[in-house]
């Protein structure tokens, strides 16, 4: 950590570029995945866009940087205009997460083409480092994304999926819990025993997801 910034100053530059991907990438998923399934709502507001300005946030970039904790412009979607409005809401939530594994697993495939090859040989020293620390922190990131989107807390993708997957019955359970999850949401990401023993450990499970990325990439490789 460097100062106020949750990020040490070193590495600052690839985080921002990092989390500009990642973040731009993650509400075009949403927005894109939203218009082909027949709802022009984020369309009519300019988000199905790879232009980052259109997604990021600036209270929820700077909240980011200084807590590692924060966030993007929601994407506008109307579930009404779907032909099945919860099967195709839980595809249009869960494509932001899902492209956020897919970019970590592209990634990871990068780097690993790197090492197999050696094409990190004939460059600078600050070029080589520049690349790894770059395809590192889009591994790490895009999981942590991953698996912070899925947690079934508002105003998180997982808990949408909830909403969109339990019986209509439990609707109004469900709206009781949204009274009192902004609370544990803020306590499990900013008070630190909480969230060593809670979310510390389930961001952890990224490992496991690089370890199961890396057999079929090193059987496509040879390796």
């Amino acid at each position: 950590m460097g100062g106020l910034l949750f990020y040490d100053w070193s590495t600052l530059p690839f985080v921002i570029l990092v989390l500009v991907l990642s973040f731009t990438i993650h509400e075009f998923a949403h927005a894109y995945s939203a218009y082909k399934l027949g709802d022009s709502t984020a369309y009519q507001f300019g988000r199905v866009s790879l232009n980052p300005m259109v997604h990021l946030d600036l209270f929820g970039t700077i909240m980011l940087l200084i807590a590692g904790f924060g966030w993007a412009k929601p994407v506008p979607v109307n579930r009404g205009n779907f032909k099945s409005p919860r099967l195709m809401g839980i595809i249009v939530t869960a494509a932001g997460p899902i492209s956020n594994l897919i970019l970590a697993f592209i990634s990871l495939f990068v780097f690993v083409l790197f090492q197999k090859y050696g094409w990190l040989e004939g460059m600078s020293t600050g070029s080589a480092s520049a690349i790894l620390i770059f395809l590192k922190l889009m591994v790490s990131t895009n999981l942590t994304l991953f698996l912070f989107n899925l947690i079934p807390i508002p105003p998180l993708d997982g808990y949408r999926i909830i909403q969109d997957l339990v019986d209509l019955r439990y609707t109004e359970s469900l709206q009781k819990f949204e009274q009192w999850a902004s609370v544990i949401f803020l306590l499990v990401v900013f008070v630190r025993p909480l969230r060593q023993v809670t979310l510390d450990p389930y961001l952890g499970l990224g490992n496991n997801i690089i370890e199961l990325f890396s057999k079929p990439i090193a059987f496509i490789l040879g390796l």
